[in-house]
């Protein structure tokens, strides 16, 4: 029997101490479904390390201007975002709830975040070669701007890209 739901379980939040392992699941999983970075990095992440600095930044924010926000499949945390300012840190959904629209709600509430803290800009870093992650910030707007980084990891450099946008 299957089981339908008259309204969408779904939705975003502030994060909340307890969110860290989830967070740093989804992380993973949706560094390791991209493809960009290669097994070697992500078999080389200290995911316990991680999981830390989610629970050290859910206790503590750095300052003005930071939130983490999650995307709420049921009771389930499925993605999540990390704004700074005038920047969106990450953004990150776990592959078996992407193009669901948890992404674009996860983006909306940082952007809204952002307006609110008086940011004109939000901008935000795209590993090369990460077509699809292009395509979703160039869907709702945002664009490469030219700026170029390059990363060690520990196990080989990476190229970012930053795009965005006017707000």
């Amino acid at each position: 029997m299957t089981l339908f739901r008259e309204t969408a379980d779904v939705s975003v939040r502030p994060a909340v101490a307890g969110d860290d392992e989830a967070m740093a699941r989804v992380q993973v999983a949706a560094w390791r479904h991209a493809g960009i970075l290669g097994d070697g990095v992500i078999d080389a992440l200290d995911t316990g390390k991680m999981q830390e600095r989610w629970a050290a930044s859910l206790q503590s924010t750095p300052g003005p201007g930071f939130a983490l926000f999650v995307a709420l499949d049921g009771p389930r945390i499925v993605g999540f975002a990390a704004v700074a300012p005038s920047q969106i840190l990450s953004l990150e959904v776990e592959p078996a709830f992407q193009r669901a629209g948890h992404g674009s709600r996860l983006l909306s509430a940082a952007v809204d975040r952002l307006r609110t803290d008086g940011a004109e800009q939000v901008k935000t870093w795209v590993l090369e070669g990460d077509t699809a992650r292009e395509d979703f910030y160039g869907s709702a707007g945002l664009g490469f701007d030219g700026t170029v980084r390059t990363l060690a990891t520990g196990v080989r450099e990476v190229t970012e890209r930053r795009w965005s946008a006017q707000l």
